[in-house]
């Protein structure tokens, strides 16, 4: 028996179910300028088509694929909160692309997934922009994406973001921090703010101390130190890595974890890293945040990148021309510390 309908019921359509098929073309529009100033010779075809086609270039011999996915964390609420939707593309871009770079990886091409419960064309291209810029800065294609409009999924004016990065590397130039011995030297690339992390905790602390956000904060207003975007170290590492190969030991991305927890993800479990904190100055955002929350050091290194983005391990015989290297391709470098034989019961990484 069919279900019983009304004769008087008006027609519906997806836009009555709360779905503009027509925001979503005009989306589409807008970003492909964006889209195609990301474009590599090893692009076939263009957006729009179902899939991605991307031909592996020759210059490869045994080419090893290396894939990373992420968000923005947090952070978004932040955007939300402050109506700034033009630097997270930017961090998505960064927290996938400077992933995959530690093992040594060319990022090649990014994927996007946008999802909201009403599409807003203006600030959905505001965060495409910025994830075309941030490929920019990584030298791969934003080859595809999916945005997605679910009524009832999200909160008004909320959306959430999803970014995938896949790159590649000859399998001989694979970096994972075997050939890292006690001796070996610990350089700190400065980060640009607090990156893609921690904001739950920064959120917390903007909770309980309620500054002014657009009060100035050592020359720039507050919200725009906390918002800017995570820095990426591609360009400048791939080509210390191709100038003098072997140099780069290993590289840890300081993300969730802080630098606590993730210089040890590239460490053999008989060596320690000894971070020397006094190397470098804890940043004005990073003391603000200390501050303001009374949060222990201890804690700050465990949660935030507190200045470092990027930690690369070389021999101490390579450390000035490295850290000369990447000087000159604009990087902020500090020494900051070293690699020793692990004692019994000792952590892998100390910073004090």
């Amino acid at each position: 028996m069919s279900a019983p309908t009304s004769s008087n019921q008006a027609p519906l359509s997806y836009r009555d179910a709360g779905v503009d098929i027509e925001a979503g073309d005009a989306l589409v529009d807008r970003i492909k300028p964006f889209a195609k100033r990301t474009m590599r010779p090893e692009v076939l075809g263009g957006i729009g088509g179902f899939g991605a086609l991307f031909e592996l270039s020759k210059k490869y011999k045994e080419p090893v694929l290396v894939s990373g996915t992420d968000g923005v964390g947090t952070k978004l609420k932040l955007a939300f909160q402050l109506d700034k939707h033009d630097t997270v593309g930017q961090d998505l871009v960064a927290m996938s692309v400077n992933d995959i770079l530690v093992q040594g990886a060319e990022p090649l091409f990014f994927l996007d997934y946008f999802a909201c419960g009403k599409l807003d064309v203006d600030t959905a291209a505001d965060v495409v922009k910025g994830i075309a810029q941030g490929c920019e800065l990584a030298g791969c294609a934003l080859i595809g994406g999916e945005t997605a409009e679910m009524p009832g999924m999200y909160p008004a004016g909320e959306y959430d973001l999803a970014g995938f990065a896949v790159g590649a590397v000859e399998k001989a130039d694979i970096i994972d921090g075997s050939r890292i011995v006690p001796g070996d030297v610990l350089l700190g690339l400065a980060s640009s703010g607090a990156h893609s992390n921690g904001y739950s905790l920064i959120r917390k602390i903007i909770e309980v101390a309620r500054p002014d956000l657009d009060a100035d904060f050592h020359g720039r207003k507050l919200r725009d130190v906390v918002m800017e975007p995570t820095r990426i170290y591609v360009k400048p590492l791939l080509a210390l890595m191709q100038a003098v190969p072997g140099v780069v030991k290993g590289m840890a991305h300081i993300t969730g974890g802080g630098i606590t927890e993730n210089v040890p993800r590239i460490l053999r479990e008989e060596l320690t890293a000894r971070v020397d904190a006094t190397s470098w100055t804890l940043p004005p955002l990073f003391q603000w945040l200390q501050q303001q929350g009374k949060v222990d050091m201890q804690e700050m290194y465990r949660v935030f990148n507190c200045g470092i983005g990027m930690a690369v391990v070389v021999s101490a015989a390579d450390a000035d021309a490295a850290e000369a290297a990447l000087k000159a391709a604009g990087e902020t470098v500090y020494r900051i510390g070293r690699i020793d034989a692990r004692k019994d019961g000792e952590a892998q990484t100390i910073v004090g």
